[in-house]
């Protein structure tokens, strides 16, 4: 079975006791028979597939489960090929509340309880990058993904006992640099960088962008040889060169912590390529000298791979004409990955090398067993390349490394100019949320600060748009559905635990849970949607695990909503307030249990669970 903090959780003791009776029946072994043993759809606990194992009668299965009564389970039916499985009420009423009270629960050591942690990942260290945006250039929308979907990573790693390193890979090297100072001697204004620096720089490096655009629709190249003489003396450590490029940084780091912190995001390492040094970059381009790895590349050759072998260019007496400096690049044809370049003819580095460097530092530095690179889709290829050039250079790591895709913010474009800055996004649903609350005035009196508790919802708001569906899917930012209380969104989901919250405080004079929930009577719970609840906070360790498993937040997305469901229908029915004090305890334990789980869910996805709004 899964291992946990402490005893196995409660549902997977029910399924180790309904695996033991199918691999009795079935004569198989126990671990097989308790891959199969499925959590339930439609009404009923756990589901075994009968032809998984072997062929045979589930209607027969069911009939010996029941002539073999067992502790947890109660009832087994059959159903075409499949058998399901019912938990004893009482038995998952107590058993869960109990757990879930005694684990969720704060405490010193466990400030946010441990309900639903494993140490699976005991003793292993894994690096995670992400966020990773671009010096100079505002945190738009498209960072966005790759912020939030790390740090939820970050945070199922850790929920699963890993060691985790959270590392920020600045875009802080490269010809954008260049291009970025050429520009700034062009358009730049000394007063406009002080009153709002991101803002300035990405203005100025929008016209110049243009300037490059027009010149290359002419056949020109002057700004871009400009740039990349900039970046060359960059590289070559000029110290004018670099002190435009420090600034530039400098400025650009100050204003994303602004907006991590708004994100709830944090990083135990803010690295970048400039990081990367000379002799680390020279020692890969000797290793790869040394492998046999490098190749020459001239501009006539197919980026594609699929036109590799096009012959290069001849004159009139059909005599091969090359013209130009090779660049150097490693030979990928073979794994179908093309022919990425590592050097360029001037000798100037590209991002592929630095990446290697790069990851070569990391292990060093980390001693990782895992490092995960979270970056769109649109880095396939690159991270492919980087892991099978790795690979060839028969780097002890190789092995470890994992690229966690996903899919585009539609409608973002920096060089174009008409990105939505994420700072103005996250203003937009903070004042969509503010609004509304400034025309009830006593619900505004209950808030300490309204603004911020906006600023809480509307992040929310955000961020359950965007993990919503499966990472790999790209979507339309949609402002109007991202803020509704209708439906599945993020201002619902908080509406969710505030509510309980008020549940509690109705409640705090009249009712008060001991520190022993066993002296509850949970046998008074016997309504379906009491059930139901208790369900499904049973199967938040397995939610956790398969979560981390497929790396996809939407997993824990979709499970808060389902006991949101649950609990809004609750409300309706199960009331606290004014009841009988036994069943108005057995009540706000299902109530607060059922909070603890709702709140252990949004802080994995990187929410601020609030207590009222």
């Amino acid at each position: 079975m899964p291992s946990t903090t402490e005893a196995p959780y409660f549902i997977d003791t029910c399924r180790a006791s309904i695996a033991t009776a199918v691999a009795t029946c079935l004569q198989i072994d126990f671990e097989t028979a308790y891959s199969g043993v499925d959590l339930g759809k439609k009404g009923v606990d756990f589901t075994v597939a009968i032809p998984r194992f072997r062929k045979g009668n589930p209607q027969e299965l069911a009939q010996r489960f029941l002539e073999h009564p067992d502790p947890f389970i109660y009832l087994a039916t059959a159903d075409g090929v499949f058998v399901h499985f019912m938990i004893h009420h009482i038995i998952l009423m107590r058993s869960v509340l109990d757990q879930v009270f005694r684990m969720a629960m704060p405490s010193e050591h466990y400030p946010h309880g441990f309900y639903g942690t494993n140490k699976s990942g005991a003793g292993k260290k894994v690096v995670i990058e992400y966020s990773s945006p671009n010096i100079a250039k505002p945190f738009h929308n498209g960072h966005l993904r790759s912020t939030i979907i790390g740090t939820f990573l970050a945070n199922i790693y850790a929920a699963t006992g890993w060691d985790v390193v959270r590392m920020n890979y600045l875009g802080d090297w490269g010809v954008q640099f260049g291009l970025l100072a050429v520009g700034f001697r062009k358009y730049g204004s000394e007063a406009q960088l002080s009153e709002n620096p991101i803002m300035h720089l990405f203005d100025v490096y929008v016209k110049v962008n243009a300037n490059k655009v027009t010149e290359g629709a002419a056949g020109k190249s002057s700004t871009m040889d400009e740039a990349r003489g900039v970046f060359k003396a960059m590289e070559d450590g000029d110290p004018e060169a670099l002190a435009l490029w420090r600034r530039f940084r400098d400025l650009s780091v100050v204003a994303y912590e602004k907006v991590y912190a708004r994100l709830n995001v944090e990083f135990d390492d803010y690295a970048g390529e400039s990081l990367v040094t000379t002799a680390n970059i020279q020692s890969v381009i000797q290793a790869l000298r040394d492998k046999g790895l490098l190749a020459e590349k001239h501009m006539w050759e197919s980026q594609s791979g699929r036109n590799y072998k096009m012959a290069p260019p001849t004159d009139d007496a059909g005599n091969p004409v090359r013209g130009e400096n090779p660049a150097w690049a490693v030979d990928l044809h073979r794994f179908k990955l093309d022919k990425p370049v590592v050097q360029k003819p001037d000798g100037t580095t590209i991002y592929m090398v630095r990446d290697i460097a790069g990851a070569m530092q990391r292990f060093e530095k980390y001693n990782f067993d895992k490092m995960i690179y979270v970056v769109g889709d649109q880095q396939d290829l690159h991270c492919a390349q980087l892991f099978k050039i790795l690979e060839l250079l028969d780097a002890p790591f190789a092995g470890r490394l994992e690229h966690i895709n996903f899919g585009k913010v539609k409608g973002m474009s920096s060089r174009k100019g008409d990105v939505k800055f994420l700072e103005e996004i996250l203003d937009m649903a903070r004042d969509a949320m503010l609004s509304p609350m400034q025309t009830n005035a006593s619900k505004l009196n209950n808030l300490e600060d309204p603004v911020a508790t906006s600023d809480q919802i509307g992040t929310t708001c955000v961020k359950i748009q965007d993990m919503q569906a499966k990472r790999i899917n790209s979507y339309a930012f949609d402002a109007i559905r991202m803020t509704s209380f209708e439906g599945d969104t993020g201002a619902y989901l908080q509406y969710a635990h505030a509510r309980l919250c008020s549940v509690e405080r109705k409640v705090a004079g009249e009712i008060s849970l001991c520190k022993d929930p066993a002296e509850i009577d949970t046998d008074l719970l016997v309504e379906p949607k009491a059930r139901e609840i208790a369900y499904i906070l049973a199967c938040y360790p397995e939610t956790v695990r398969m979560a981390f498993k497929t790396s996809e937040p939407s997993t824990i997305v979709s499970y808060c909503f389902r006991l949101s469901h649950a609990i809004s229908a609750a409300l309706e029915t199960l009331i606290v307030k004014g009841r009988d004090h036994r069943l108005a305890g057995a009540r706000l334990l299902l109530f607060v249990c059922a909070r603890l789980v709702v709140a252990s869910g949004m802080r994995l996805l990187s929410l601020t669970p609030l207590d009222r709004m």
